[in-house]
């Protein structure tokens, strides 16, 4: 069972990759019904405008359509980071019934870092919880983006800045 955990949590870790390719934040989930994914997702907010378009949301949508419902019972989500409210309130809706998760989200996580909405019993569904697993993988694809992401805005600031000094604005060229 261990090793199942591990392979679908690489699958959602596979997902964050993909989302970091195109320069969303590096978020990745799967979906899982009788051992095998059916939902996959990885953030697409900054490609969609779309605020809903979380890796979560997607994954659940799409096993919502394999499965034909909005029940997912017996299903678990992976994911590499730890939901924020909206995903949170999706997974309590969808009925999942276990969260595997990665790495906690500090600043917005409603797991266990800010909240612990999934066990909140006033709730008509408790979700059951396991957090850290690859843990250290999905906080390094985060480091990693995020690290690239400040040292590319750093970059660019340097760049506007001198060139406005000089003249060599992309403004001034147009």
């Amino acid at each position: 069972m261990e090793e199942n955990k591990t392979r679908f949590m690489r699958a959602a870790l596979d997902e964050a990759k993909q989302a970091a390719l195109i320069g969303e934040v590096p978020i990745g989930a799967v979906v899982v019904h009788d051992n095998k994914i059916i939902g996959r997702g990885h953030n697409l907010r900054e490609h969609s405008n779309e605020a809903g378009a979380h890796a979560e949301m997607i994954a659940i949508t799409e096993a919502n359509h394999v499965l034909k419902s909005w029940r997912l019972i017996d299903c678990d989500l992976y994911v590499t980071v730890e939901p924020c409210p909206m995903c949170s309130g999706a997974l309590i809706n969808s009925q999942i019934k276990t969260l595997y998760f990665g790495a906690r989200n500090p600043k917005a996580g409603t797991v266990k870092s800010l909240y612990e909405l999934l066990s909140d019993d006033r709730f008509n569904h408790q979700v059951q919880v396991e957090e850290g697993l690859l843990a250290e993988e999905a906080t390094s694809q985060m480091q990693s983006f995020f690290r690239t992401a400040r040292r590319k805005r750093k970059f660019l600031k340097k760049q506007r800045a001198g060139g406005e000094k000089t003249g060599n604005s992309l403004n001034n060229k147009l």
